[in-house]
């Protein structure tokens, strides 16, 4: 090409209404009608409709346009024009085309794919305009849960991925050999984070972690991405309005920046307008005679599933807080009710519409008396956990944190029907590839 115009990416097209540039990306699609080729070109920021016409390119520009395949990558020069019919309301005038490579038959078609092909050809559905939607959506919800904790003041602390024992003080973990000793994959960083809140006050980590569960339930995956704050001198209610302020900030930032996303993935937006302060807050109890009265069979110290909590959500109008659990189905960490000490001060963020738990925490133990029963009673190696706690004999005050899980978040916002879509490259119980 002679490379008149400057390169300039799709999304930013709009400026240069008029002038000669040069697009580089790939063919998301093409079609011929007579002595015109229309080439849908993506690069990654957006699709721009390229036209070439044989009477205004040389006969090796026709020639190239017209052995385009699908996802063939190419750099497209030409004149910017708007045009109300076109994709994004622009399109390029081709007077130049360079093709880098020529694919072979893409094998993802317009026609309908299961979803196990489309999983095992993850690393090619990453294009489509669909997961591309998703995926935009994620990277603005990470930045926003990042802008919301360093806006307040927070440290980032990056917690270990690989530690001596479980955070849970369960046995679904992923062991791994570290020279001779056992060694997991990280169910949280929760532990550590209350390490540094210790040091720095308010702290958050954000990274992946892993649970060994073998469940196959449209909200699990076994490797998953989690932010984690810890606030010291923080109690329960601390906490709730911390969660509360994050989600709602994260909302608001993808609807500002994401409504054609939002549209093309066919989201109802009007449930996601609703989530504003303040959230409903009830307490196990109250959720567990709101269930009875939905006409679910269910027990007193029971835990939580999907079907249970989407009854629960499904009494609200935007997300809601359950409190108080019995302190028998929550972590050895959770610190009893000083008024009642059969149920802790914990709490989970169920989302509505069907998602369930978004965020689950509450105030810790902070007496090392009490903390040493609590291991005790469920068997808690000693030797593994002393340093943690270590931070009760030194300096211990009341705190409290939470955990946020980004693809069940972002599954919620975009309306996902499996948390699948809502990572790159998901883990599942019997996926390993790609």
């Amino acid at each position: 090409m002679d490379g008149k115009g400057p390169r300039v990416f799709i999304d930013e097209i709009g400026r240069y209404v008029g002038q000669e540039v040069e697009v580089w990306g790939w063919v998301y699609n093409s079609r011929s009608s007579g002595r015109l080729v229309f080439v849908l070109v993506r690069d990654g920021t957006g699709i721009l409709q390229s036209v070439v016409s044989q009477r205004d390119v040389p006969e090796s520009v026709w020639a190239a346009a017209t052995s385009l395949t699908q996802e063939s990558s190419v750099k497209v020069a030409g004149l910017v024009r708007a045009d109300a019919r076109a994709p994004g309301g622009y399109e390029l005038a081709v007077t130049g085309l360079e093709v880098v490579q020529v694919a072979r038959e893409y094998p993802i078609t317009p026609k309908e794919h299961g979803v196990d092909f489309l999983m095992d050809h993850r690393h090619l559905w990453l294009r489509s305009r669909r997961q591309h939607a998703i995926l935009r959506i994620r990277s603005t919800l990470v930045g926003a849960v990042r802008d919301f904790f360093d806006s307040r003041g927070f440290v980032l602390v990056d917690a270990p991925i690989l530690t001596p024992a479980s955070v849970e003080g369960t046995t679904a973990l992923f062991s791994t050999d570290y020279f001779g000793t056992p060694a997991y994959l990280s169910q949280s960083g929760q532990l550590y984070m209350e390490a540094a809140a210790m040091a720095f006050g308010r702290v958050y980590c954000f990274g992946p972690t892993f649970r060994a569960e073998r469940s196959k339930t449209r909200r699990h995956l076994m490797e998953f991405w989690m932010v984690e704050p810890e606030v010291a001198y923080a109690e329960l209610d601390d906490i709730v309005r911390l969660a509360e302020e994050l989600v709602t900030w994260v909302v608001e930032r993808v609807l500002e920046r994401h409504r054609p996303e939002l549209a093309l993935l066919e989201r109802d937006t009007a449930p996601l307008e609703r989530v504003k302060p303040p959230f409903a807050r009830i307490t196990y109890d109250q959720a567990i005679e709101i269930l009875r009265r939905e006409g679910a069979p269910v027990e007193w110290g029971a835990d939580f599933g999907g079907d249970e909590e989407t009854v629960l959500a499904r009494a609200f109008d935007r997300p809601v807080f359950v409190t108080h659990y019995p302190a028998h189905i929550k972590a050895f960490y959770m610190k009893p009710d000083p008024a009642r000490p059969e149920v802790v001060l914990g709490v989970d963020l169920l989302a509505p519409e069907g998602y369930g738990e978004i965020i689950g925490g509450g105030q810790r133990i902070d007496d090392l008396d009490l903390l040493l029963r609590r291991m005790e009673e469920q068997r808690l190696p000693r030797e593994a956990y002393e340093w943690y706690v270590d931070l009760r004999r030194y300096g211990s005050v009341p705190h409290a944190g939470f955990g946020m899980g980004i693809e069940r978040v972002l599954a919620w916002i975009c309306g996902l029907a499996h948390v699948r879509e809502a990572i790159p490259f998901p883990r599942m119980l019997y996926r390993l590839y790609p």
